[in-house]
């Protein structure tokens, strides 16, 4: 007696299993008309298929998440120029050695700046460890860029929770390549940084930008106009490191100038705690 049909019953052919089998029969994937279209790197990257790449680069992280219950995150923007503590000071310890002055330097300013990893790596286990208390459809996932630096840092302190945590990285002439503290199943890799700037918000509950250079700037920026001009709903921005930032901007001639409302000064909020950052942000949700 024949089996019967199970509904759930896979009806297309495994293509993956196919082109393996393919290239193990002694045929390897070259470049030819008779190879199927995405298998065909050649094909993929021409011109004319940027707008699947587009598509895909944005349903990969989507799904990924998706299958992982990630569905509201705590974004960290910051330098990836930062290091940890001890390798900030294992730095001054080899320049003075050196009696190098301009290293002398360089390294002093790396263990300032070493705080502020400190200081990321905190605020980012004071939300995994609420996070972990809660039900699953509840939590808050720390998400970053996924490089070194203050990503690291805040994949870190979600990881020092024992939390999932997300890296939303991007292939740069340099191969950056995600830190060792993203969840494994939560690292992307991007090409396209509006994809990739896309992700940032599409789960963001809570934006802390820390101290950082052009890139964190782009992103900071983006997210304030995005919300400014309610193109995405109000979150909590929170701009760690007072003196840094009202430093970099004096966002009071905006003002002054008549570039922005008075009204948009409250888009956002300093802070140099981690537990006051993320006090701001359960404020807002009543958490």
């Amino acid at each position: 007696m024949e089996a019967n049909t199970q509904l759930n019953e896979r009806r297309l052919a495994d293509a993956w299993a196919e082109l393996h089998n393919h290239a193990h029969n002694g045929n390897p994937l070259q470049a030819d008309a008779n190879r199927m279209a995405f298998a065909d790197p050649e094909f993929m990257f021409r011109r004319e298929t940027r707008g699947i790449r587009f598509q895909l680069e944005m349903l990969k992280p989507d799904l990924g998440q998706a299958e992982q219950g990630i569905e509201s995150t705590v974004v960290v923007y910051g330098s990836a120029r930062f290091v940890a503590p001890d390798e900030a000071a294992a730095q001054l310890a080899d320049a003075e050695a050196s009696g190098d002055a301009e290293r002398v330097r360089r390294a002093r300013l790396a263990v300032r700046n070493a705080g502020y990893y400190d200081l990321a790596r905190q605020f980012a286990k004071l939300v995994a460890d609420y996070s972990e208390r809660q039900r699953p459809a509840d939590r808050i996932y720390i998400c970053t860029g996924g490089g070194p630096g203050i990503m690291e840092a805040a994949n870190r302190g979600a990881h020092d929770a024992g939390a999932l945590n997300v890296g939303l990285n991007i292939a740069l002439p340099h191969e950056q390549s995600g830190n060792r503290f993203i969840s494994p199943s939560l690292s992307f890799k991007f090409h396209y940084f509006a994809l990739r700037k896309m992700h940032f918000m599409m789960r963001a509950k809570a934006l802390v930008a820390f101290p950082g250079g052009f890139g964190t700037l782009d992103e900071l920026f983006e997210v304030l106009t995005l919300v400014q001009t309610k193109k995405a709903k109000p979150v909590p921005i929170v701009l760690f490191g007072t003196d840094y930032w009202k430093r970099l901007i004096n966002f009071d001639v905006l003002v002054e100038e008549g570039t922005i409302s008075a009204q948009d000064l409250n888009l956002f909020h300093y802070t140099d705690d981690p537990q006051e950052a993320w006090d701001l942000i359960r404020a807002f949700y009543k958490l």
